[in-house]
């Protein structure tokens, strides 16, 4: 089982590139797409549901493209993923009491909302910026290693 979906993982491939250029330049779709390997239709509607989302800016024009919104550490991954794919959910009980009667009586519902609430935590303290501080730190070990 997969819990972020291709579509997600491209976005934010996408992201981390713009994230990488904030404040420096705009970009073409083309290009991001590019650097990041994802293919250009694709990253076209990617960037598109970003833009709707507010997490990035358009400018139309020959020298026009994509850029973030706001800096790297306002946008954690948790609303990049949610944009995409929608809320991650390890289990459809965890939904709420619609969804499953048991929920409020039974442990496993409760062992698996603790992890839920756990990894909703992780994802909203995440942000561009700590990838690209990660990044800029595998780099330099890439680096001194060859």
């Amino acid at each position: 089982m997969v819990i972020i979906r291709k579509n997600t993982d491209y976005a934010l491939r996408l992201m981390v590139n713009l994230a990488n250029h904030y404040g420096q330049e705009i970009k073409s779709s083309r290009r991001i797409a590019g650097e990041e390997e994802v293919p250009y239709y694709l990253a076209c509607k990617l960037l598109q549901k970003l833009n709707y989302a507010g997490l990035v800016k358009s400018k139309m024009g020959p020298v026009g493209g994509f850029y973030l919104s706001k800096p790297p550490a306002k946008i954690a991954l948790a609303t990049i993923i949610n944009v995409i794919q929608g809320p991650i959910s390890l289990n459809s009980c965890l939904l709420g009491i619609e969804v499953c009667p048991n929920q409020p009586f039974c442990p496993i519902s409760k062992k698996l909302s603790e992890l839920q609430n756990y990894i909703d935590n992780f994802l909203k303290n995440i942000t561009l910026q700590d990838l690209l501080e990660f990044r800029g730190e595998m780099l330099k070990i890439n680096k001194e290693g060859n």
